[in-house]
């Protein structure tokens, strides 16, 4: 009936699927667990999530070459053998005793079904404040009533449930190489099919919070990203559509100079332990105009 699949990069994940495990054992349903190693560094962490392979039904997949979130999702998918296909980020934490329940509950009103997720509500490590902060904010519209408005361009694929006859026709991007904007493509595609999407409140936990440099480089690659992916993407982001307006009135230029001026100081303010979200808005619109 399931397949669970959690793609993992040097992250240990093998909690999560215990957790989901046992779920899935008390429910009694015809079911699978596939972790894959997107080629993970650490022996370590390698050893550890190999453990799964103690639990019935469970499979430990270690490919050796990375090659990106996108293209291990879909890996995932053609090595599944269920119709239902669960994905899940290895830095989720299941604290939701009804999660695989409610998700089976979901079966049959629409082909996607995104369940959300959410964040601790206290963060204790000043090194992280900037990704805490960003979550926090965005947690506050992350309820399934709120996400049902505008289905597409709320999508997450940090935690959903996939019809696979239908995935398999649309699959992630396979140029979402590096980090970002796969997610936010796939729901451009899905509204393009005109596939229905439904969101619910089955959220998990997420534990990955970067650190305040981590954080900021990732969205640099992010922007990159969604450089590289054009006009597929561009008028569906907000920093894409801000850039487009800030050309049309020819002020590019000034948000280059500014950016190239003064990014050293938003830098500082963005590591250190009181974040500004609104500089972090202005750096991202900065970064993303000196691309191109």
């Amino acid at each position: 009936m399931i397949s669970i699949l959690i793609p993992t990069y040097d992250y240990t994940c093998y909690k999560l699927a215990y957790d989901l495990h046992q779920q899935a054992e008390a429910l009694g349903v015809p079911y699978e667990i596939i972790v894959a190693e997107d080629g993970s560094k650490s022996p370590v962490t390698i050893i550890a999530n190999h453990k799964i392979t103690d639990l019935t039904h469970c499979v430990h997949h270690i490919r050796k070459e990375n090659i990106g979130l996108a293209a291990t999702r879909n890996e995932l998918a053609s090595m599944a053998q269920y119709e239902w296909l669960i994905i899940i980020d290895s830095d989720a934490k299941v604290d939701n005793p009804t999660f695989l329940s409610t998700y089976l509950d979901a079966i049959g009103k629409a082909p996607v079904v995104c369940g959300g997720l959410h964040h601790q509500a206290v963060n204790y490590d000043p090194h992280r404040t900037l990704r805490f902060k960003y979550e926090s904010q965005a947690d506050q519209h992350r309820s399934a009533s709120e996400r049902n408005q505008h289905p597409y361009a709320h999508l997450s694929c940090f935690n959903i449930m996939l019809h696979k006859p239908t995935f398999m026709q649309i699959l992630f991007d396979k140029d979402c190489k590096e980090y970002g904007y796969e997610d936010a493509l796939f729901g451009v595609e899905l509204q393009k099919r005109g596939i229905a999407l439904l969101h619910i409140d089955n959220p998990l936990l997420h534990q990955g919070l970067d650190t305040n440099e981590t954080f900021l480089r990732k969205s640099e690659t992010a922007l990159r990203t969604l450089r590289t992916l054009g006009d597929r993407m561009q008028s569906h982001s907000h920093v894409g559509r801000a850039y487009e307006r800030l050309r049309s009135l020819h002020l590019l230029w000034l948000m280059r100079a500014f950016h190239r001026l003064f990014s050293p100081l938003m830098r500082r303010n963005l590591y250190g332990q009181h974040p500004s979200l609104t500089l972090f808005s202005i750096y991202k619109l900065g970064y993303y105009s000196c691309l191109g």
